[in-house]
């Protein structure tokens, strides 16, 4: 298989001759061979694991995301996405950045929706003046 990881702003990783791939899905984890069927899947913050002969198994901490596979080319989309080894620090980087990144931007949708709420109510007063 040949996958690509996409940031908003640039290529984070292009390989190819991928043997494997598991990640994380609400439903839990979820594995890719090259034989399987195309599909599509909403990724969750957690770690993404692929395996190739060269590099052998390598290990990513990814944000929410999306995954597409269609014949050998996986696409994986992510707003975020960090490399390393220790796979207790890449677990910590999820459970840090992007975790609380979600709860913060929770606030911002609860606050953007007050807002809207409140220009709408007085909307519909002024209309009924």
């Amino acid at each position: 298989m040949n996958l690509k990881i996409l940031l908003p702003d640039r290529i984070f990783a292009e390989k190819s001759s991928v043997l494997r791939i598991v990640a994380e899905s609400r439903e839990g984890a979820f594995g890719l061979l090259p034989q399987r069927l195309d599909c599509v899947l909403a990724l969750v913050p957690g770690i993404l694991i692929f395996e190739t002969a060269a590099e052998g198994e390598v290990c990513l901490a990814v944000d929410q995301g999306v995954l597409v596979k269609v014949g050998a080319e996986v696409r994986v989309s992510v707003r975020n996405a960090i490399g390393g080894t220790d796979l207790d620090a890449l677990r910590e980087a999820v459970v840090s950045e992007f975790q609380d990144l979600d709860e913060h931007e929770r606030n911002v949708r609860d606050v953007l929706t007050k807002l809207e709420g409140g220009f709408i109510r007085r909307l519909v007063a002024f209309h009924h003046e």
